[in-house]
C-alpha cells in the first residue's frame, strides 16, 4: 500500500525542482549526498546558485555533485546580494515544474526525504501555496548547549523557515518571489510567507524531516546577528506592527536593549554635565541591565571559561549594537510602503492584493 501511495504521489502535479543558494561551504557536499541517497522520486532539476562574491563564475564551485544528481544539476551565478536574491535567481532558472523546494547548503535531508516530500506535495490542496518541513537541530548530549547552539535550535520552531520549504511556483510568481531588500538569512522567509498568505494562499505543514546541524561560529557571532534589527524594522513597515503575532516570531529583547543603551548614554551625558548623582543612577541602571542579560545567557549554557567570557563581553556590546542597527533600519527603510491589503472579501488563491514586479521586489 505504501508503494502504491508513493506511485500515486509521483504524478505530474508533484514534480519538483530543488534550489540551493550557496557560498561554497563544505557542508554543501553533505546536503547533496543526503539528497542523492534519500529514497523516492528525485528532483527534475537541482539549481545551485553560486553566490560567492567577486567570483562571477571564474572559479568553479568547490563541490562534488553525486552521480545520482549530476545530470539534473546546474550551477548558476548569483549576484552576491544575499539569500533572498540568490533564491530568486534559482527558482527563475529552474524547470517550470509545479513545485520549487528551497534548501540551505548546510542542512541534511532525511533518509526518506524524497518519498516524504512527494507525499507532502500530493496531500497539498489547490489552496496550499507552500508546504513546510520539520527541522531538527541536533544539540550536544554530553553538556548544556552554548548561546549560539541555543540560537540555532530556535530554527526548529520557526514557522516558515526556508532551510527546507516547498513553494508552489504559481504562488511565487503571484507575489514576485523573495524581497531582495532582505540581504541576510533573516526574515526573508517570514516576509515571503506573509505575502503568500495575503495573496489568498494557505501554508500546509509537511511531514518530511531535515536536520540542520549547528555550524561553527566565532565568539562574536551574537554581535553580527544584531543586524537583523534593521530587518525587523522593514518587516514592521511592510506588514504592520502585528506581523510578530502573524508569523509567531519571538519579539526578542530590543526594548530592554534600548533601555540599557539609553542608561549608558545617560551616564556619559550626566558625567559630561558634571551631575554625579544622575550619572550614578544611570550607571546603576546600565550595570543592572547588562548583568541581567549576561546571566540570562550564561546560566543555561555550559558555563566554561571561554563561554562565560564571551557572554560577559558581548552582553555589554549587544545593546548598543542592537540600538544602532534598529536606528539604521528606520533610516534605510524610511520609504518602504505597507503591503497589507485593506479589509474586504477574501481573494481567491493566487490573486495578489498588490501585484509586484520583479524590480519592485528586488529594490
Amino acid at each position: 500500500m505504501a508503494a502504491r501511495n508513493r506511485e500515486d504521489a509521483g504524478a505530474e502535479g508533484t514534480t519538483y525542482a530543488v534550489v540551493i543558494p550557496t557560498l561554497g561551504r563544505p557542508s554543501l557536499g553533505a546536503t547533496l549526498r543526503a539528497l542523492a541517497d534519500a529514497t523516492g522520486p528525485k528532483p527534475k532539476s537541482v539549481i545551485l546558485v553560486d553566490d560567492r562574491p567577486h567570483t562571477h563564475g571564474a572559479t568553479p564551485l568547490p563541490v562534488d555533485v553525486p552521480a545520482a544528481l549530476r545530470e539534473v544539476t546546474a550551477v548558476v551565478p548569483g549576484r552576491a546580494r544575499g539569500p533572498a536574491a540568490a533564491r530568486n535567481t534559482g527558482w527563475r532558472a529552474a524547470l517550470r515544474v509545479p513545485w520549487v523546494v528551497f534548501l540551505d547548503d548546510d542542512v541534511v535531508p532525511g533518509p526518506t526525504w524524497c518519498d516524504d516530500l512527494v507525499l507532502d506535495l500530493a496531500a497539498a490542496t489547490p489552496a496550499n501555496g507552500a508546504v513546510t518541513a520539520r527541522i531538527d537541530v541536533p544539540l550536544p548530549a554530553d553538556r548544556r548547549p552554548t548561546d549560539w547552539e541555543r540560537n540555532t535550535a530556535g530554527l526548529a520552531t520557526a514557522r516558515w523557515i526556508t532551510a527546507d520549504m516547498a513553494y508552489r511556483r504559481e504562488a511565487l510568481e503571484a507575489v514576485g518571489g523573495f524581497d531582495e531588500r532582505f540581504r541576510r538569512a533573516f526574515r526573508e522567509d517570514a516576509d515571503l510567507a506573509l505575502r503568500v498568505l495575503d495573496a489568498g494562499w494557505t501554508v500546509a505543514r509537511g511531514a518530511r524531516s531535515t536536520s540542520h546541524p549547528v555550524r561553527p561560529a566565532g565568539r562574536w557571532v551574537s554581535l553580527r546577528l544584531q543586524r537583523g534589527n534593521a530587518d525587523d524594522v522593514l518587516m514592521t513597515r511592510l506588514h504592520g506592527p502585528d506581523w510578530w503575532t502573524r508569523a509567531a516570531a519571538p519579539r526578542g529583547r530590543l526594548p530592554r536593549h534600548l533601555a540599557v543603551t539609553a542608561a549608558a548614554a545617560g551616564t556619559l551625558a550626566c558625567a559630561a554635565l558634571r551631575r554625579p548623582g544622575a550619572a550614578t543612577v544611570c550607571a546603576a541602571g546600565w550595570l543592572a541591565g547588562t548583568a541581567e542579560f549576561a546571566l540570562a545567557r550564561i546560566l543555561p549554557g555550559p558555563r566554561h571559561r571561554d563561554e562565560v567570557l564571551a557572554m560577559a563581553v558581548t552582553s555589554a556590546l549587544i545593546p548598543p549594537a542592537a540600538t544602532w542597527h534598529w536606528l539604521r533600519g528606520h533610516v534605510t527603510h524610511l520609504g518602504a510602503e505597507p503591503l497589507r491589503p485593506a479589509s474586504g472579501p477574501p481573494r481567491p488563491p493566487g490573486t495578489p492584493h498588490r501585484p509586484l514586479t520583479g524590480e519592485q521586489v528586488r529594490r
